[in-house]
């Protein structure tokens, strides 16, 4: 039966939850890890109640933001190791430095999803940010590991030792990233340089697959 709605076009609901979020976001720029679900209702010109209707509660809400921060985090860092690059290590370089853009370009929300309020707020509706971050960095694990095992003849156990690279890598660019946000104790270029030097080891000679894309 037709509706007046064309076919693949987004329902109500759908396009109502995306306005919500971008109205979240505004609030996680401006408060970072403090942004309240009273501040984003407001925000959003809602209730608090209609907010939880949506989401259920500020757990549920964090989980959407982090799902669309990190997509547009992983097109961006796929993007980096698609681009053409003279050199493997120019490639990886260029990785590095799209993960630490990211998070310098937009360090509330970066806050905002890693770290937990340092006020009431962190306890509301018994929400840790903490606790819902782990997945975020899996996610970010296992979706590198697959892009190494792609591209990297890591020979026999390859595959087990792909995985370890990916979680071992997005685990040294969190916490690398979270030190150097919170000091800035140089310039983002000579942070990108030492980690690279710090993964080049056995990356620098392994041979890229024969029946998969360049690394």
């Amino acid at each position: 039966m037709e509706t007046t709605q064309q076919a693949g076009e987004p329902g109500a609901a759908e396009r109502r939850r995306r306005e919500l979020l971008e109205a979240a976001d505004r609030v996680v720029l401006r408060d970072g890890p403090k942004a309240s679900m009273n501040a984003i209702a407001a925000e959003a010109g809602i209730t608090k109640p209609i907010l939880y209707r949506h989401f259920g509660d500020k757990a549920g809400l964090y989980q959407a933001l982090a799902v669309r921060h990190t997509d547009g985090l992983l097109d961006s860092l796929r993007a980096a190791l698609d681009a053409p690059a003279s050199t493997r290590r120019h490639r990886v370089e260029a990785t590095l430095d799209t993960y630490l853009a990211a998070i310098e370009a937009r360090p509330q929300v970066y806050r905002f999803l890693m770290h937990p309020a340092e006020d009431s707020h962190s306890a509301e509706r018994g929400f840790d940010v903490g606790l819902h971050s782990a997945p975020l960095l899996r996610r970010l694990g296992e979706e590198l590991a697959g892009v190494i095992g792609e591209r990297v003849d890591l020979g026999p156990g390859g595959e087990r030792l792909a995985r370890v690279w990916g979680h071992g890598i997005v685990g040294m660019m969190h916490a690398a990233g979270d030190w150097w946000l919170g000091e800035r104790p140089c310039e983002r270029a000579e942070l990108v340089a030492g980690l690279t030097d710090l993964l080049w080891g056995r990356l620098s000679t392994a041979g890229n697959r024969v029946d998969g894309p360049g690394f």
